[in-house]
């Protein structure tokens, strides 16, 4: 996300009134919003409550030395902040110093207000790369992550997601169920009406399983017609009723291909876990999966439950 000059904050750190009403008078007319802190306590207050974009902060503070107020700030932002140091110091050693503690460029006092404006803007722009950077990286992280036809998690955000919850269920006590689900006779529908008609009734069990799915629990896409839902705090009771009722559903869906009209049925396996050591989520899928197939043999269009 590009940071326009409008909503540019930038917070400013010194204890001299003097030096703070010269540097508000340099930036008076560029649209940005200061803010103004006295010591690196208040400064710390300010940064973690506005986030500003850039920070201009001098180098000695009465409560806090310039390296230690620049590692802070470091530590402490969740996105880049622009870095600039305004010190009376000359010495290279000091100015490599400040560098090196995080700062990313150096104003020497007294500055001219012309050269203050061209580094804030230099700042800017670094600012704006970073953010762009941070949104294609995030983007590209969800694309990793998402099954581009049903836009479900695909296997390997479920299996994160359920390896952070098994864990969380060993350490609270809930029980946690895998359900494995698996269209009937999917493979016909392709060879008889081909893929279009096939990713047609992925994507409709795409959503059928989304609407039923908890904010709190997590369904996806495991690879061609093979899907995973993961449901936590309920019992084997709710856990049954919750994969029939899926069950229904999708079997009471009608699909028209040419002139003809079909109903699309699945099976359902479900293994669960409840206790002080939580087993690899993949053992719960294979077992699962084990489940799966029991339905599958026993004549499709139903569940088969493992009890926790």
């Amino acid at each position: 996300m590009t940071v326009s000059a409008a909503s540019f904050q930038v917070l400013v750190v010194d204890d001299s009134p003097v030096s703070r009403k010269l540097l508000e008078h340099a930036l008076a007319d560029e649209p940005y919003e200061l803010l103004f802190a006295k010591n690196g306590e208040e400064a710390l207050k300010i940064f973690t409550e506005h986030k500003p974009a850039l920070v201009i902060m001098d180098w000695m503070l009465p409560d806090s030395s310039g390296p230690e107020l620049c590692e802070r700030f470091r530590t402490s932002a969740s996105s880049y902040t622009y870095i600039l140091i305004v010190t009376s110091m000359t010495e290279k050693g000091g100015v490599v110093e400040g560098l090196a503690a995080g700062a990313d460029d150096y104003l020497t006092k007294p500055f001219d207000p012309s050269e203050l404006r061209a580094r804030i803007g230099v700042g800017r722009r670094i600012i704006n790369l970073n953010r762009e950077i941070d949104a294609k990286n995030k983007q590209l992280m969800e694309l990793a992550h998402t099954d581009s036809l049903t836009g479900l998690p695909n296997r390997r955000a479920i299996e994160e997601w359920g390896e952070r919850q098994l864990r969380g269920a060993a350490r609270h006590g809930f029980p946690l169920w895998v359900v494995h689900i698996d269209l009937d006779g999917f493979k016909k529908i392709n060879d008889s009406y081909g893929h279009d008609a096939g990713d047609a009734v992925l994507k409709k069990f795409g959503e059928i399983l989304k609407k039923n799915t908890r904010a709190s629990d997590m369904c996806g896409r495991m690879g061609g017609d093979e899907f995973l839902l993961v449901v936590t705090h309920v019992d084997q009771v709710s856990i049954q009723l919750t994969a029939d009722r899926l069950r229904r559903e999708i079997a009471s869906q009608k699909f028209s291909f040419g002139n003809d009209v079909l109903a699309v049925t699945g099976s359902f396996g479900v293994s669960g876990f409840q206790g002080k050591e939580p087993p690899e989520f993949s053992k719960l899928v294979q077992q699962a999966d084990k489940a799966l197939y029991g339905a599958k043999r026993a004549g499709r269009n139903q569940v088969k439950i493992e009890s926790c």
